[in-house]
């Protein structure tokens, strides 16, 4: 097995074996906790999110819920008391004030664009639900997550669309083209803990540590 295979297979979240699907099915309990305070079924909303990522999760732990998947793709569900609506997290124009219990994100802020668009987010998520729970990729942990190259996330853009288009980068396939590649390094926006704080000012910020040093971050409030 070559050095990114091995990459791949620890950061697989999917593998509950793996390292990241450990820490996934841990951060995992404090999301159960937050949900344990609603009365059944508790109204969840998942900003960004698709079935599989629910499929793969114990979701015994979890009192009855009412999902909604909300993307910005049309999707369906295979999940049961579950529904696939399209829209933008940063203006969720189609719902109402704290029209559910909690909004779910696992991994999608730091797609939305710059941070303004990531405060638009952030301001959504906070309108329309009683209690959030939106985990994102630590900026300054030393492996970037999505290309699995350590401290890619500090080069220039530029550099990083040529190593993107020269070859595959975990989990991503070698880009088309410079321009191609450009986009797609320039769609994501990795937070710091103080700019999840500067968004999610009044929330709770659980840091998952890995070797002492933070993996992940969670803005989140409960009731």
């Amino acid at each position: 097995m070559n050095l990114g295979n091995i990459l791949r297979s620890a950061a697989n979240g999917w593998d509950h074996n793996s390292a990241a699907g450990r820490l996934r099915n841990k951060r995992f309990l404090l999301f159960v906790e937050i949900a344990k305070k609603f009365p059944p079924p508790v109204k969840i909303l998942d900003v960004g999110g698709q079935d599989e990522f629910w499929l793969a999760m114990d979701r015994s732990q979890l009192p009855e819920v009412d999902l909604t998947l909300l993307n910005i793709f049309p999707a369906a569900s295979r999940l049961p008391n579950s529904r696939c609506i399209t829209g933008d997290a940063r203006s969720m124009r189609e719902i109402g004030d704290k029209e559910f219990d909690i909004v779910f994100s696992n991994s999608v802020i730091e797609h939305v664009g710059g941070l303004r668009d990531q405060r638009c987010m952030a301001n959504e998520c906070l309108r329309v639900a009683k209690a959030h729970f939106v985990q994102t990729p630590n900026r300054h942990f030393p492996m970037e997550p999505h290309f699995l190259l350590p401290f890619f996330q500090y080069l220039p853009h530029r550099i990083r669309a040529i190593c993107h288009g020269s070859r595959d980068l975990g989990w991503w396939k070698k880009a088309p083209g410079f321009f191609p590649a450009l986009e797609e390094v320039e769609s994501i926006r990795l937070l710091s803990l103080p700019e999840l704080r500067y968004i999610f000012p009044e929330s709770n910020i659980f840091e998952e540590k890995v070797l002492g040093l933070t993996k992940s971050l969670v803005a989140w409030r409960s009731i």
